[in-house]
């Protein structure tokens, strides 16, 4: 599957668990999940490639646990789990 369907993918689901997603140019290197008056926001930068946009999805969206309980296709949920055991 290619990126840019990884990255469709993985932003419905964002949105079907209540994250808000706001697509903004940035500069090309924005982008990531923040907590805004009590809302959980994902800035994708639309400025930014769309390997970039889907890494710093991937990134801001690795810990959140409501990603666990839900359907994930197998090279999303890859990656995820990729940048987890990253950050540990």
């Amino acid at each position: 599957m290619d990126i840019g369907s990884r990255l469709e993918a993985l932003l419905a689901v964002a949105e079907e668990i209540g994250i808000d997603v706001r697509a903004e140019p940035m500069g090309g290197e924005g982008g990531g999940l923040c907590v805004l008056k009590g809302r959980r926001v994902l800035f994708v930068d639309t400025a930014a490639d769309v390997a970039t946009r889907y890494e710093r999805t991937v990134a801001g969206l690795a810990n959140v646990p409501e990603l666990e309980d839900r359907y994930l296709l197998p090279e999303v949920r890859r990656d995820l789990e990729r940048q987890r055991s990253s950050n540990a």
